[in-house]
């Protein structure tokens, strides 16, 4: 292991329990658990990953001394829960969203089943270096994938689920008081 500060480790620690609530209540979430609560729920998971994510945005590059990634096997598989997740989401699963707001503002289909795994197999792959006794190499990971890929993700989702969130509070029928 590279020899790293304690307010790094600290740090790593931080994220790895972030990361690991986020995959343990996406795996609920997705076996059913929660029942009709499922979107306010997916809301709650996205919005308490995307505060690790603001926590590595915040700081300051992490640098690996070798820049390079030690080397991991194939991630697992996030396929199943994937497919778990369209399934509980059905006809909610699509929407649109705008990828980058100042470079590319065409609208594009998303998936909320596929932003949540996206996200779900970055973290892993960094809980993979974490768990392997590099807490740099994670943080690392943590910190370009939340910029290249799973900070993006995250976002879309949680404007998706918020939107959702919204819709099933607001959007009631108006209930008639007699006089």
């Amino acid at each position: 292991m590279s020899e790293i500060s304690n307010e790094w480790s600290a740090f790593a620690d931080r994220i790895a329990v972030h990361a690991q609530n986020y995959l343990d209540g996406l795996t609920r979430l997705a076996g059913g658990e929660g029942g009709d609560a499922v979107l306010p729920l997916l809301l709650v998971e996205v919005a308490q990953v995307s505060s690790a994510g603001a926590q590595l945005g915040a700081s300051q590059d992490v640098i690996l001394s070798e820049n390079w990634e030690p080397h991991l096997s194939a991630d697992p598989d996030v396929d199943p829960l994937r497919t778990a997740l369209a399934e509980r989401l059905g006809p909610v699963d699509d929407y649109a969203e705008v990828f980058d707001p100042y470079k590319d503002t065409a609208v594009t289909p998303y998936r909320l089943s596929d932003d949540l795994t996206a996200v779900a197999a970055d973290l892993i792959h960094g809980l993979r270096h974490y768990r392997a006794g590099r807490p740099l190499e994670a943080l690392w990971w943590w910190q370009y994938s939340y910029f290249n890929t799973w900070g993006n993700h995250a976002g879309a989702a949680m404007r998706a689920l918020q939107a959702l969130v919204a819709h099933t509070r607001l959007d009631v029928a108006e209930e008639r008081t007699t006089v």
